[in-house]
């Protein structure tokens, strides 16, 4: 099993959180865009973002460190509703990005399990995120006991049409 920690992320941070956004976004997704990606990291990344969403009392932001190397990220929404689940009981997994070094040996597990276990403290009934139709990230979600519960189309024209599509899943606890 991989030796991976996650740290909570603060305001002090911002930087370091700017900086690893970037380099794992870039690692994977450029080729959804039009742009190269250009547009989505600038309105997602930029300062005034990041700082909005940090001081946004409902997401908590994890730095994730795999044999003390920054390697990611994880965005939580921690008062979410989905379908007949209020905000009290449903918590969001917006995003795990790794970098493409990261990827593929167990380190997106161990974050799975550790949303788990901030959604039970949390005394939450439901974790749900998005993920791309057009990912292989729907079959990890899955083997990590997730289910498609629903669609939903981004709204970016910067983005090629084929890659919009999302599918809502949802792990109930």
């Amino acid at each position: 099993m991989p030796d991976v920690h996650l740290m909570p992320c603060t305001l002090a941070e911002l930087y370091t959180l700017q900086d690893i956004a970037i380099r794992s976004y870039n690692d994977h997704y450029l080729y959804l865009w039009f742009d190269g990606g250009a547009w989505y990291v600038d309105r997602s990344f930029k300062e005034e973002t990041l700082q909005e969403e940090l001081t946004d009392p409902n997401a908590v932001f994890y730095l994730i460190y795999h044999d003390g190397e920054l390697v990611g990220f994880l965005k939580l929404n921690l008062h979410q509703e989905l379908e007949s689940h209020t905000a009290e009981e449903a918590l969001e997994l917006e995003r795990i990005y790794l970098t493409k070094a990261a990827s593929g040996i167990g380190i997106g597990r161990k974050v799975v399990e550790f949303t788990k276990e901030v959604a039970a403290k949390l005394n939450k009934r439901m974790v749900w995120l998005k993920a791309m139709d057009s990912s292989r990230s729907v079959n990890f979600y899955e083997q990590n006991g997730f289910v498609k519960c629903g669609t939903y189309t981004l709204p970016f024209e910067q983005m090629k049409p084929e890659y919009r599509g999302m599918y809502v899943m949802k792990m109930e606890l």
